[in-house]
């Protein structure tokens, strides 16, 4: 029997056993395997372990999503967190492709994926109050939210969930150093149902301003960074 001839829930479920480059590769076969990879029924959980895995045509993002997870663990992930005016203007430039990738796909998701339930960020600094604000809003089911080292995540992004949150039951900041002890004890107020961890989060340092208008030097960078 050839694999064309098995029945469309046959199909699936031998599709469901693959990663997605293997499922991509399969599809581009016959016309058939690709209808087969379209289904929005194939692809209710992505996980993705670096943001160049964002770019692929691998997947499919449909209102069928129901679970999302990003985790970066690279030795990138220490540059992208650190403040902005302790960087390079190379590291400037490259962290700013990496945040315009991130957010680009997170917006299609808040327009593609209005079902997910469940999302995890680890190691995005570059994910924005603003772009977690808007997926809470476009994603009303959602029930889980579980961040760790969002660099950029403050007292805004508890805001949004106190505001917009009205299914999350279960939310982490872990490591995000920019929220405040006072935003989780105005969050656990105004959410007191609210399934609330925030390891070492309000207890790090938060993002502060360089003292006068001098950009660091080099040397100085270098010895900040280690």
């Amino acid at each position: 029997m050839h694999i064309t001839q098995l029945n469309r829930e046959c199909l699936l479920h031998l599709f469901s056993f693959l990663d997605r480059d293997s499922r991509k590769n399969l599809a581009s076969t016959c016309p058939q395997l690709q209808d087969v990879f379209e289904d929005p029924a194939l692809w209710p959980l992505l996980h993705f372990r670096s943001l160049t895995e964002l770019k692929k045509d691998n997947f499919l993002l449909s209102p069928a999503l129901r679970s999302l997870s990003i985790c970066w663990h690279s030795s990138r992930v220490q540059v992208c967190s650190i403040e902005d005016w302790l960087k390079s203007a190379l590291q400037r430039s490259i962290c700013s492709r990496h945040e315009s990738l991130v957010n680009d796909f997170l917006l299609q998701v808040c327009d593609r994926c209005p079902n997910l339930a469940s999302v995890t960020l680890s190691g995005c600094g570059h994910v924005t109050d603003d772009c977690l604000a808007r997926l809470l809003r476009c994603c009303p089911r959602l029930r889980a939210l579980r961040l760790e080292n969002c660099a950029r995540i403050t007292n805004r992004t508890l805001t949004a969930v106190a505001a917009h949150g009205r299914a999350l039951q279960t939310l982490h900041v872990d490591f995000c150093r920019n929220v405040s002890a006072a935003g989780l004890r105005r969050l656990r107020a105004a959410c007191p149902r609210l399934t609330l961890r925030a390891e070492h989060s309000a207890a790090m340092i938060p993002d502060q301003p360089p003292r006068g208008s001098h950009a660091p030097s080099a040397a100085l960078r270098k010895l900040l960074l280690r």
